[in-house]
């Protein structure tokens, strides 16, 4: 099933005013979310939130009842001119320190979810490497306390 976000567009960014992502229905007015935030702010795969059905049955977002300890991480691809291949290196690259990751064309996008087993240090050690190298653009779409203590080691 699909679970609606509201986005705040704030100078033509993001490019859309709702998020659709997979989710699994829990049964009791909740859902895990199955996908990777592309756009969405404050959540990540795997987390528990509320969800709202309008009168045309459509689920909308409410608030999270739990978090997965899960971070979203978004990269717009510069290197390689962002090209399919170029953002599968990228994938390929994070998936070796234990990161599932998904590409779209449209935006040269790479979404990342990390899991509290990866290690957090060598992900971000990479990521910032990218960044200074000009490969990618990165913006931290949900990050834990485990993050944050990882990037001040």
């Amino acid at each position: 099933m699909k679970v609606h976000f509201r986005l705040e567009v704030k100078d033509n960014w993001p490019p859309a005013w709702v998020e659709s992502l997979w989710a699994v229905d829990q049964g009791d007015g909740t859902v895990r979310l199955d996908d990777i935030p592309w756009f969405v702010r404050g959540i990540s795969c795997g987390d528990i939130l509320a969800v709202e059905p309008d009168e045309e049955d459509v689920r909308w977002a409410g608030e999270v009842v739990r978090r997965s300890k899960n971070c979203t991480i978004r990269l717009i691809v510069l290197r390689g001119g962002g090209t399919g291949a170029a953002r599968q290196s990228v994938i390929n690259a994070f998936q070796e320190l234990g990161v599932d990751g998904e590409g779209t064309e449209q935006f040269r996008m790479v979404a990342l979810d990390v899991p509290p087993t990866a290690d957090l240090t060598k992900v971000q050690r990479l990521l910032k490497h990218g960044v200074t190298k000009g490969w990618w653009h990165m913006e931290e779409g949900c990050i834990t306390a485990e993050w944050r203590a990882a990037s001040t080691s």
